[in-house]
């Protein structure tokens, strides 16, 4: 006797954690808020990030 096979796929939940299109997604939504609040505060204080941090 043959056995049935199912006729659609399970819609699974993607994970929130590892290498995976979410992640990627807020990964970059980071790093660009990130770059945007580095320019501010480089316009704002007239100094470039590694004097601001004392670095320089």
């Amino acid at each position: 006797m043959a056995q049935i096979q199912p006729t659609i796929t399970p819609k699974l939940e993607e994970p929130k954690f590892g290498f995976n299109d979410y992640a990627e997604r807020l990964n970059g939504r980071a790093a660009m808020i990130g770059f945007v609040i580095v320019l501010l505060i480089e316009y704002f204080t007239g100094e470039g990030l590694l004097s601001w941090l004392g670095l320089q």
